[in-house]
């Protein structure tokens, strides 16, 4: 059964930042804004590693996350559970990811700030909608 269905995609399309939560080894949460939470396939999900310092810190010490997303279609709210799987530096998502980032940075006018140093690949655990 997939996890990542149709009524999960318009949250997908980056037009509302999502928000990941991760936490370290020692149990301390950190929670960012990114950009975008790329659809892969209906069990995985990419991430836009641009800055996340102490977000990729965080998944170094403990592969799992959580990221809320948020559909502009009529306001559905989902947590996704995840766990890293890997991260891609080069090939068809990442340029996809990339030139969607810009896209997302000139309308936002982030231009030039906004870098994609990698889509870091999840595993979904599990989706729930937020009621």
């Amino acid at each position: 059964m997939p996890m990542i269905t149709e009524q999960h995609l318009p949250a997908m399309q980056g037009l509302i930042p999502a928000c990941v939560t991760t936490c370290s080894a020692a149990g301390e949460p950190n929670t960012t804004v990114i950009s975008q939470v790329w659809y892969v396939d209906e069990d995985h999900v990419a991430l836009s590693h641009q800055f996340f310092n102490k977000t990729r810190r965080n998944i170094a010490e403990n592969p799992h996350a959580v990221v809320m997303i948020l559909s502009p279609e009529n306001g559905a709210t989902f947590d996704l559970s995840i766990t890293y799987a890997r991260t891609e530096t080069e090939g068809p998502l990442f340029d996809e990811m990339d030139m969607k980032l810009e896209a997302i940075a000139s309308m936002t006018g982030m231009s030039g700030v906004f870098k994609l140093l990698g889509a870091d690949i999840y595993k979904v655990d599990s989706i729930e909608q937020v009621v």
